[in-house]
């Protein structure tokens, strides 16, 4: 359990699903499928969902069409977003703030892309007390394999293998399915 004293909530974090990060993301259209069940879910659940936007000035300036979130999705009233400029939703935002007013200690996670903001985003949950769970199926990334990396579908599948074996002195890490996600115990 989260080591986060008086946390007993689970939140959704949808991270960066934005047209300017997923509109060459693998599989993105099974991904932002999967993301849109999880938020269903996630409401029908009464579990909080929490919206992050990543803007920067250069490729992604705020209130520009990429930094819009992708039409298939959309916050409900009263749902917070919080903007970010960083890999890690944490650094530099008020993601801290909203989860502690709601007493969240527990996250699980989706979005994009894999090897920059979910990656920063799971550490830096984990780093800082949260017990962090990444849905497998809900997250992906574009194709950087030109500059040097894996292919977007093994750096999806090493992502959900480290995390899954991923381990924190009175945290929990791991992996869950869309399909198995918010599911009652």
């Amino acid at each position: 359990m989260t080591t986060l004293a008086n946390r007993p909530s689970t939140a959704l974090l949808v991270i960066d699903v934005q047209n300017g990060v997923v509109d060459h993301a693998h599989n993105r259209d099974e991904v932002v499928a999967n993301v849109a069940a999880l938020v269903d879910k996630a409401r029908a659940a009464g579990v909080d969902v929490v919206w992050v936007q990543h803007s920067n000035a250069e490729h992604m300036p705020k209130e520009s069409d990429g930094w819009q979130f992708v039409p298939e999705l959309k916050p409900a009233e009263g749902e917070p977003v919080v903007h970010k400029a960083y890999a890690d939703s944490f650094e530099a935002t008020d993601l801290e703030e909203v989860l502690a007013h709601k007493g969240i200690g527990s996250l699980v996670v989706s979005g994009a892309q894999t090897d920059e903001c979910i990656r920063s985003t799971l550490h830096g949950a984990i780093v800082r007390g949260y017990d962090a769970l990444l849905v497998s199926d809900a997250h992906t990334t574009e194709d950087l394999s030109e500059w040097g990396a894996p292919t977007p579908d093994k750096v999806i599948a090493h992502t959900n293998l480290y995390w899954e074996n991923h381990t924190a002195p009175g945290r929990t890490a791991g992996v869950v399915k869309t399909e198995d996600a918010f599911k009652p115990a």
